[in-house]
């Protein structure tokens, strides 16, 4: 008795808690039980497998565009751990094309992996400014990109 699965309204399974946290869902009445384990009681209330809430809960970060949050590690995963100013693997820090000093936003089409010599080099400037053209466009990744 690991856990207890819950269901939308619509019967789709939207994740797992525990038999307490199931129990109270039981009390505040925002769940029915679907399923239970033979003979099993707690109090008044059938020891639940499966609950169903009553109401549909609109899951909307399951339906996003795939976007995903903008950080340091899922720059470098989008990038391969690939220095974008001298394309040579083992890029270890993020640099911000237009630095964040000079307007530039945390965005991922302001990221690109880099070394950490390559980003010092280039310093608070533009690649233009600094003579290191970018060897790629950054782009906003799917989920798909950064899960490989």
């Amino acid at each position: 008795m690991s856990g207890v699965i819950v269901l939308n309204a619509s019967y789709e399974q939207l994740h797992v808690v525990s038999i307490p946290h199931a129990i109270r869902m039981l009390v505040r009445e925002v769940a029915v039980v679907e399923e239970a384990h033979d003979g099993a009681h707690i109090g008044p209330f059938p020891l639940p497998r499966v609950l169903r809430l009553v109401r549909y809960v609109v899951m909307k970060w399951r339906y996003a565009s795939g976007r995903l949050q903008y950080t340091r590690a899922g720059v470098l995963k989008r990038d391969k751990y690939t220095c974008a100013y001298c394309g040579q693997l083992g890029a270890t820090t993020m640099d911000h094309v237009v630095p964040r000093s000079r307007g530039g936003r945390g965005e991922w089409l302001n990221a690109v992996a880099a070394h950490a010599g390559c980003n010092e080099k280039k310093g608070s400037r533009t690649p233009e400014e600094a003579g290191m053209p970018l060897l790629w466009q950054p782009w906003v990744p799917s989920r798909a990109e950064i899960a490989l």
